[in-house]
């Protein structure tokens, strides 16, 4: 009897086994596959995050493609993509604690840490000056600088936009206050140059791309001036998509934010690399048409560098002068009280090329 049941025990082993062998050697695409997580995935103070987005090209693109390419899943992550309609309203969501993790702009940053907000932008995401611009309407005959005098614009009050604005009238010498100006959301400026109501708006994307499509004119954005013809590049505007987390986000979970910024990167080299596929990927999380993703992409430059267009010109004088002017702030926080690119450095330190000064 004792020698069957060993057999029994011994056969029961071998089968049981040979199971195990078969499960084993079919691994899934998921968080907890060790064969599509990174080394470091086992670091990981959080695997369940939650990254707060805008559901447009200029903020959250490389987050989308992270999520649907699985280069969350790669770094050992199980992200929950919130994409919201409106950027300002991230802002009151970081303050109060229901988005440790998210992209926005760095102007966001510096408004936060004014206001003794606890956050820090982590890396860049990408330089979106060109999404910010102005649109004439059909009828609205602007084909110099000069022929705003007289006219209506549809702006957002505070718009960072008119940052750009400044720029091109203190260049061609107009006259801004000849300009009437009326405070205008994007969706009502484009309702109102379509009827002729206002002679030009200034939004962003893809506010701008619709503008186009209806009949209007692009004239010029923060990189990039067509008034009069063939666009030409300037430099009157910068301003970068950012990672941010919250001051005890960074200090309780850095390896989570370094597998984020892995996962960012890898999707930031698809959609340089794989232009029209990033492109089908993105236009129906962003409810717009492949053409309109391709021609607002376009006007994106998507790059994790920090250089000196990143450190001096989207975080310098002229932003928080803006900032300043416009009673978005009251003081001009330090650089160091709003960007810590530490662990940028250690994921790539190719990519930091301009120190943060104080």
């Amino acid at each position: 009897m004792k020698k069957w049941l060993m057999f029994f025990v011994a056969a029961l082993i071998i089968i049981l086994s040979a199971c195990n062998g078969g499960e084993e050697s079919a691994p899934t695409n998921t968080a907890d596959s060790d064969e599509f997580a990174s080394p470091e995935s086992n670091d990981l103070e959080q695997t369940e995050i939650e990254i707060v987005g805008v559901r447009d090209a200029q903020i959250s693109s490389q987050q989308i493609i992270a999520d649907k390419l699985g280069y969350f899943k790669e770094e050992g992550l199980i992200v929950t993509n919130t994409l919201i309609e409106s950027g300002p309203d991230i802002a009151p969501m970081v303050a109060g604690g229901s988005a440790p993790i998210s992209l926005q702009t760095n102007f966001m940053d510096i408004i936060l840490a004014s206001s003794g907000v606890g956050v820090k932008i982590v890396a860049p995401v990408a330089q979106i000056a060109g999404t910010q611009a102005v649109v004439a309407g059909p009828e609205a005959n602007i084909n110099s600088p000069k022929d705003f005098e007289g006219k209506t614009i549809g702006i957002p009050a505070g718009a960072d936009v008119q940052i750009a604005i400044n720029k091109m009238a203190e260049e061609y010498n107009v006259d801004l206050s000849k300009v009437e100006v009326a405070n205008l959301a994007p969706s009502d400026a484009l309702t109102a140059l379509q009827s002729g109501n206002i002679d030009a708006m200034a939004a962003w994307e893809p506010f701008i791309t619709k503008a186009v499509a209806n009949g209007g004119k692009f004239l010029f954005s923060g990189t990039s001036y067509a008034i009069e013809g063939e666009a030409l590049p300037v430099e009157w505007m910068s301003v970068h998509s950012t990672l941010q987390v919250t001051d005890d986000y960074l200090e309780e979970n850095p390896n989570t934010i370094k597998a984020v910024i892995r996962a960012l990167e890898k999707a930031t080299n698809y959609i340089n690399e794989n232009r029209e596929e990033a492109i089908k990927i993105l236009a129906p999380e962003l409810h717009l048409t492949e053409e309109e993703v391709a021609e607002i992409m376009n006007r994106n430059v998507y790059d994790m560098t920090v250089d000196e267009t990143f450190t001096n010109q989207s975080n310098g004088s002229v932003v928080t002068d803006y900032l300043l002017e416009t009673g978005n702030i009251s003081s001009v926080p330090e650089k160091t009280d709003y960007i810590d690119l530490t662990l940028l450095k250690e994921v790539n330190p190719d990519l930091v090329k301009s120190e943060v000064a104080e």
